[in-house]
């Protein structure tokens, strides 16, 4: 299950809406160690796709060496779909390449139903989680 404020959902939302039609991506970092997304990182989509996503190279590595000083880890990775389901597509699921990620994906596209879903993708299997949202974390939410 992934629990994340609904904050960091409306950010993610605002960012999609500004980028569309262009798939929006991000990151949600959390402290190692903890289950909780904490810091939204919004990423340029590298492809400029309005059918997939992709991390800019060097702005990747600069998040990542970034959540390391900071002591922080990925715990969501996001993107929009704006012309399909939110639902992992082929590519997606090829280039998931963080197991203990949530993977979120916001849908546009019209007649989408659920807009927003979160998936485990591990070894090329995609698991559907449930999602609470919080408006604030307390200290019995951390340890579940």
């Amino acid at each position: 299950m992934l629990i994340i404020l609904s904050a960091l959902l409306e950010a993610m939302a605002a960012q999609a809406q500004r980028d569309h039609p262009i798939e929006t991506c991000g990151v949600i970092a959390g402290a190692v160690g903890s289950k909780l997304p904490t810091r939204l990182i919004p990423m340029r989509n590298a492809a400029q796709s309005e059918t997939f996503f992709r991390f800019d190279p060097q702005e990747q590595l600069r998040v990542w060496r970034e959540m390391e000083v900071r002591d922080e880890e990925p715990k969501v990775i996001y993107h929009s779909h704006t012309a399909s389901l939110a639902y992992p597509s082929r590519e997606d699921v090829l280039y998931a390449a963080e197991p203990d990620v949530h993977y979120v994906i916001l849908s546009s596209a019209p007649g989408a139903g659920a807009a927003l879903r979160s998936f485990r993708i591990v070894g090329g299997r995609v698991t559907e989680e449930s999602i609470r949202v919080v408006e604030r974390y307390v200290a019995a939410v951390a340890t579940q």
